[in-house]
């Protein structure tokens, strides 16, 4: 039984099923790895990940702080038995989810929409799953904060394994804080001989990370602001993202789009990207991935597509997670 009699404009809720809870993933089908794997021909494996404690510097001081990191009743080179000679080492982490290199499951990102067409509007996340019913949220209630559909572990089960396909927006503008709408991501791509097809996972690669590892403690505010964004008020931007197929966008940025806490008056949203892809079209959001690298491989070889494989942890209840992608080239 669908759990919505309305959807919002611009969505794709039920397409994949009343009960759907991986939204475009679903268009990476075995075909698609199959063709992906076709995009190995060198065989040298690209780690896609910041080490888990940065960004450091002024990024370290908001909400989200770096892991923490503690020995468990075993400790560190803990004796089973005085009369043996192992040792054993074993520790604990405190982590933000979402501090550093991350995935956002479809629970992170929500909107309040009139699902019943009652007017009364309604707090829900993607293919209408309801906040206090699918995912709870309230730090203070009887019941911790989890999701009980869309969580990350739903993403976890699929693999997270299909072609990537890189768009190299360093190469186009430099470390210029430039927000690429539709027609300057087409040109972009056009010079670069970059497609995009049903399936395949974006990677727009702006120097973000590379900037953070450089930095280290030396990081500020008005760095974390440079480097180029997706245009995400360009509703053509939206309209192709839509169109393309993509199953998933990662970037090496902070956000993928601008974050701004003062909207324009009439604004719907504070992140409409996150809206569009997240909350309309299941579209899963990668931030802060380490794409220098590889990038700058794909330059050199006049390159842009990869077998990618990115599984989060497989964390029942939680809204997003750390990940180590790979790329194979």
């Amino acid at each position: 039984m669908t759990r919505w009699t309305r959807r919002p404009e611009g969505s794709n809720w039920g397409e994949f099923g009343d009960d759907d809870q991986l939204g475009r993933l679903n268009l990476i089908t075995a075909e698609r790895r199959l063709a992906a794997t076709r995009e190995v021909r060198e065989g040298i494996a690209f780690p896609l990940s910041l080490p888990l404690d940065f960004p450091r510097g002024e990024y370290a001081l908001g909400p989200r702080k770096p892991p923490v990191l503690a020995s468990t009743p075993l400790g560190h080179n803990h004796r089973f038995l005085p009369t043996v000679p192992d040792v054993v080492s074993d520790d604990l982490a405190v982590l933000h989810l979402q501090y550093s290199t991350q995935w956002d499951s479809f629970a992170h990102h929500g909107g309040v929409f009139d699902l019943d067409g009652t007017g009364e509007p309604a707090i829900c996340y993607y293919n209408g799953y309801r906040a206090d019913v699918d995912v709870i949220g309230d730090p203070a209630g009887s019941v911790p904060p989890h999701a009980d559909a869309l969580g990350i572990e739903t993403m976890a089960q699929t693999g997270v394994q299909g072609r990537g396909v890189l768009v190299d927006l360093e190469r186009a503008v430099g470390h210029e804080r430039v927000a690429v709408g539709y027609e300057m991501l087409a040109e972009v791509m056009a010079e670069q001989h970059v497609t995009v097809e049903a399936g395949d996972i974006l990677c727009v690669h702006t120097g973000l990370t590379a900037i953070m590892l450089d930095l280290g403690d030396d990081l500020t505010q008005e760095k974390l602001n440079s480097c180029a964004v997706l245009d995400s008020q360009d509703h053509r931007l939206l309209q192709w993202i839509t169109d393309s197929g993509l199953s998933a966008i990662v970037a090496d940025n902070l956000a993928v789009e601008p974050f701004s806490l003062d909207p324009a008056p009439g604004a719907e949203s504070v992140l409409p990207l996150h809206t569009h892809c997240l909350f309309k079209q299941g579209i899963p959001l990668g931030e802060m991935w380490y794409l220098a690298d590889l990038a700058h491989w794909l330059r050199e070889h006049e390159r842009s597509r990869f077998l990618l494989t990115a599984p989060p942890l497989r964390l029942p209840g939680a809204v997003g997670s750390p990940v180590s992608g790979v790329a194979t080239v």
